[in-house]
């Protein structure tokens, strides 16, 4: 046994550095392990600071909007009825123009030929009447004493009846010839403001796919086109200003003010698109002073009464596959998803009916950040017009 003692001391000096290192870590870790939570606690990720928005029902229109195309209520296009070189333009483009009110000037000249040559048959047809009328007669006087065959006087008398449907047929050329003479004149089919002259003095014109010159459209009162889903449409009938004819209509124009005069509906579809399951709809708008102008696209906002919602900023409300959540605040100080359904905007802000309750605390910044369970460090969001706490 004396022997084997230094070789066994030799061997147990003779362990690697390395592994002593490694059992040197798995202690630490051991030890780690046995370390107070508030230790822990320390090394945990810190909270993300956030601003939140305590949640009020607010009592907002029961409205619905959609983006509309306007219209004029009569629209007109301004043709040739006769074919011609056009000598002049008789209006400025884009004034407004009356029913009636001359616009182009066709030449004249080859309808007033046609219309004396008509002139000049009806009276050739006339005379020849007048004279198988005088004949008629003498050879019935001549009938009565037996002087003439009743052959003759019948002949005579079918002659008679042939001239005046000469003379009938005359009296059509010249009513023809002198509408034609009239329609070289184009006149205003309706009252509105006038478009662009599409042809230019010295064209020849005609009455086939070429004769429109111009268009006329009446801008007072306004029509404004737009659709609805099924769904949204059927929401709004269960407002309190139900039925539909009597909801309020207004305009939200272009640069975002709305139109002081209030509109109504006028047209409602009786189908539903299948291809876009959509109805389509048709509200009216006085346009005295022309502010709208056919074929501008606005908004159209439907408001059927009033409804208890949650109004948001636009940065709290995020839309994912499922939807649209917001991030709220939970008890526990953790950030949460909650589902929400919308309702469009009031102004600049979501309209939310279901899904946020009044005194939730309501995330609107820092969203790209948020994960569900994530702590965060909450600032209240302060009123317009004021800073945010520890905020310049």
């Amino acid at each position: 046994m004396k022997q084997t003692d230094p070789p066994l001391r030799q061997h147990r000096s003779a362990i690697p550095a390395g592994r002593g290192l490694l059992l040197a870590a798995c202690l630490a870790l051991a030890l780690g392990a046995c370390s107070p939570p508030a230790q822990q606690a320390a090394t945990a990720k810190p909270a993300l600071p956030v601003t939140i928005l305590e949640a009020k029902l607010s009592t907002l229109p029961f409205s619905l909007d959609a983006v509309a195309q306007t219209e004029g209520q009569r629209e007109a296009e301004v043709r040739a009825r006769v074919g011609g070189v056009l000598l002049k333009r008789l209006y400025h483009e884009g004034d407004a123009v009356k029913a009636g009110q001359p616009l182009f000037q066709i030449d004249r000249a080859p309808f007033e030929i046609a219309l004396s040559q008509a002139q000049a048959q009806l009276a050739e047809q006339q005379a020849r009447l007048a004279q198988t009328s005088r004949e008629a007669g003498r050879l019935k006087d001549l009938l009565a004493d037996q002087a003439v065959s009743r052959k003759e006087y019948e002949d005579m008398a079918s002659n008679r009846s042939i001239a005046e449907a000469a003379v009938k047929a005359a009296e059509a050329s010249v009513q023809l010839a002198t509408l034609n003479l009239s329609y070289a004149t184009v006149v205003a089919p309706i009252a509105g403001v006038s478009g662009r002259a599409l042809r230019s003095e010295g064209s020849l014109v005609s009455t086939g796919s070429d004769s429109l010159l111009t268009s006329i459209v009446q801008s007072n009162p306004l029509w404004a086109r737009f659709s609805v889903t099924d769904s949204d449409l059927a929401v709004l009938r269960k407002a309190p200003a139900a039925p539909l004819q009597l909801a309020r209509v207004e305009a939200i124009l272009p640069d975002g003010t709305t139109y002081p005069l209030p509109g109504r509906l006028n047209f409602e579809a009786r189908q539903v698109d299948p291809r876009l399951a959509t109805i389509q709809l048709r509200a009216e708008f006085d346009n005295p002073d022309g502010r709208m102008l056919p074929g501008q696209f606005l908004r159209v906002r439907l408001v059927g009464g009033e409804r208890k919602a949650v109004l948001l900023p636009a940065t709290a409300v995020t839309q994912g596959e499922l939807g649209f959540f917001v991030f709220i605040v939970g008890a526990d100080g953790t950030a949460q998803i909650r589902p929400v359904q919308t309702a469009g905007w009031h102004e600049n802000q979501w309209v939310v009916i279901a899904g946020v309750s009044a005194g939730d605390k309501v995330i609107v910044d820092n969203l790209m950040k948020l994960r569900p369970g994530a702590p965060v460090s909450a600032d209240i969001k302060p009123s317009p017009g004021t800073p945010a706490p520890g905020k310049s």
